[in-house]
């Protein structure tokens, strides 16, 4: 067997792991999952969720950062379980505000809306700026459960970043309220800004507790997506999509 930080990863999960990640290069997450195979718990998905990361990142890709999932009451009641999670965000994945995605390159995309934090050099919050979470909107087990959600690294598939002139020091947001989606111009789900009700500072600060515990932990210049309390929304070739705080647009991507 072999470690993953502190986590052991068996000759049985790697294995599983191999599989993961060749599922999703063909864009068929999880197929485990939907296989009657022996449930996994959350310590061995999260052992599968590291061991795809480094097979990623052996190929060539890199961890930007990671996101904490499963905690809004939108995505909650929709999943019908409740988190926290973390995922890793990877560098290939991420897209500038306003580029067009290819919706064959995801398996049934569907985007939330959310705001993310960067890690300065001191390990604090030195920005924060909303995001377009991008999602392989799949789950092949009944029930759905977590060790699912955490091996198929939280369903993520990238994010589309505000440009750099949005993202401001966490306090410049403190006034702010409703974070809002919008598809075609027409606004479909809005909300609070932040998911915990401590704000960004509780979501960093759970995510390093956790990452701890997996002999992980956040560097400078990482990316964290922070949560949202809004729903996932599936898209569809054509869709515009937007993310506005107060009414104010500014993140958005078209779907292809």
């Amino acid at each position: 067997m072999a470690a993953q930080g502190s986590l052991i990863v068996t000759n049985e999960l790697r294995e599983l792991a191999a599989r993961q990640w060749q599922d999703y290069r063909l864009r068929t997450p999880g197929t485990y999952f939907g296989e009657g195979y022996r449930a996994l718990n959350l310590y061995q998905a999260y052992a599968v969720q590291a061991e795809v990361a480094r097979l990623r990142c052996e190929a060539g890709d890199a961890v930007a950062g990671y996101k904490v999932g499963c905690i809004g009451s939108g995505v909650v009641e929709q999943f019908g379980m409740s988190g926290p999670i973390h995922a890793r965000i990877f560098c290939s994945e991420l897209k500038a505000t306003g580029d067009a995605l290819q919706h064959s390159a995801f398996a049934n995309l569907a985007i939330e809306g959310e705001m993310a934090v960067r890690i300065g050099a001191d390990g604090k919050i030195a920005q924060a700026f909303p995001v377009i979470e991008l999602h392989h909107f799949v789950f092949r087990g009944v029930p759905k459960t977590l060790a699912e959600l955490v091996a198929n690294n939280g369903l993520n598939g990238g994010a589309v970043i505000a440009d750099s002139a949005v993202a401001a020091p966490l306090k410049e947001w403190t006034s702010a309220r409703v974070l809002s989606v919008s598809v075609n111009g027409k606004e479909i789900d809005s909300g609070d800004l932040w998911a915990m009700a401590g704000g960004a500072v509780e979501a960093v600060g759970w995510l390093g507790e956790d990452l701890g515990r997996y002999g992980l932990s956040l560097s400078p210049g990482e990316l964290v997506l922070t949560g949202t309390p809004l729903g996932l929304h599936p898209v569809r070739p054509g869709d515009q999509v937007g993310v506005s705080v107060d009414g104010r647009e500014l993140v958005t991507c078209l779907v292809e």
